[in-house]
């Protein structure tokens, strides 16, 4: 019995809504963006089944290796919405390499994967040469990805993003808060902005607020510099902390005598991450006042009426990592981690907890949010 027409077209995969010839392009467009960030230890470019990487040419001798991946949530939404694709990509290594570094890892390589409905090449190089500047500022080679034309999963112009990376650290160094003790010194590196998570209450309130992502930005930034528009503030990339840590936790070792531990604070505030590296007993009180709140947050805050400690639960608030610290070479680690580039403060100490006390408490909350 016939299932079609007498004189059926012919088909391709094309017609189907998938263009090899523009996933070739888009090829051709990044193997330079990829050989940009080329380090040691890497063994081949693009265009192979896999690739290697030889951690003993990166200068490991007896390493482990540290895997994470992450991706950059509904904060893609915006940048679709805004029309604007080239900082995603430094979310996304971003996201993956600041994890890894929290226990003591040196990034080593980067994979992608980028699926989308339809693949618009001009798009997809904005968005990996993100990727490949997130790989470079963090000395991490993008040595490979997926990039995935499927028709019919996605609307037009949505597209995902998912991010792998692998680092390594030498056989017992690696930081896992097995050092931190009582007295200890935490200290706060300020965030660039909302980082990359808490996007679905922040596309939320923007809705509530009836403003476009082209319209000016209501808020200025921390240092008090205009925004090109609404899009662009919300669209500020996440800091990468990969290469100021390193320097801090190299300048004294892992074992107790300087750096402790890390936590990077990203969805769940301060409450979620840092009680993920305080042994058991032990926990902090925050100086809820030690710095101050950025714009962006204040301006979320007001427009949604969300309440400071529902703030501090959701969002970084200003600070994107935490590092405990000996309480003697505190002052040593600071001036270390300013001379990278990072703006630093004093969070809290570390103290002990009698069982079923709350392991990360706040003070001056309210206060600290103008209220």
């Amino acid at each position: 019995m016939a299932t079609g027409s007498n004189n059926p077209s012919s088909l391709s995969y094309k017609s189907a809504g998938v263009d090899i010839d523009a996933g070739n392009e888009l090829v051709d467009e990044i193997k330079p963006l990829a050989k940009s960030t080329n380090r040691p230890g890497t063994m081949a470019g693009l265009g192979g089944f896999g690739a290697f990487f030889d951690p003993k040419a990166a200068g490991f001798n007896d390493p482990l290796l540290v895997s994470c991946n992450d991706g950059v949530g509904t904060k893609l939404k915006v940048a679709i919405d805004a029309n604007r694709h080239d900082t995603v990509g430094i979310d996304l290594v971003a996201m993956c390499v600041n994890d890894l570094v929290v226990q003591g890892a040196e990034p080593l390589f980067f994979l992608d994967y980028y699926a989308t409905g339809r693949l618009e090449v001009s798009a997809g190089r904005d968005i990996i040469a993100g990727i490949a500047k997130g790989c470079r500022d963090s000395n991490c080679a993008l040595i490979g990805g997926e990039t995935a034309e499927m028709p019919g999963m996605y609307a037009e112009g949505d597209y995902d993003l998912a991010g792998f990376s692998v680092g390594a650290v030498e056989r017992g160094e690696a930081l896992t808060g097995e050092h931190v003790k009582a007295g200890d010194t935490v200290l706060g590196l300020s965030s660039s902005g909302l980082h990359s998570n808490g996007y679905s209450l922040v596309r939320k309130i923007i809705e509530r607020t009836g403003l476009n992502y082209s319209d000016p930005a209501p808020f200025k930034d921390a240092d008090g510099s205009e925004f090109e528009n609404l899009g662009a503030a919300l669209l500020t990339p996440t800091r990468l902390y990969v290469k100021s840590c390193l320097a801090a936790i190299r300048a004294f070792g892992p074992h107790g005598e300087g750096v402790k531990a890390l936590a990077h604070i990203t969805g769940g505030g301060f409450v979620e991450n840092l009680p993920r590296v305080l042994p058991e007993g032990l926990g902090v009180t925050i100086d809820g006042i030690g710095w101050s709140v950025p714009p962006v947050f204040k301006f979320l805050a007001n427009q949604g009426n969300v309440a400071p400690s529902e703030m501090m639960r959701t969002f970084n608030c200003g600070i994107g990592m935490a590092v405990v610290v000996a309480p003697e070479k505190a002052q040593d680690i600071r001036k270390i981690l300013e001379d990278q580039g990072e703006k630093v403060c004093v969070l809290g100490t570390i103290e002990e907890r009698s069982e079923g006390e709350t392991s990360v408490q706040i003070n001056k909350l309210d206060e600290s949010w103008g209220a």
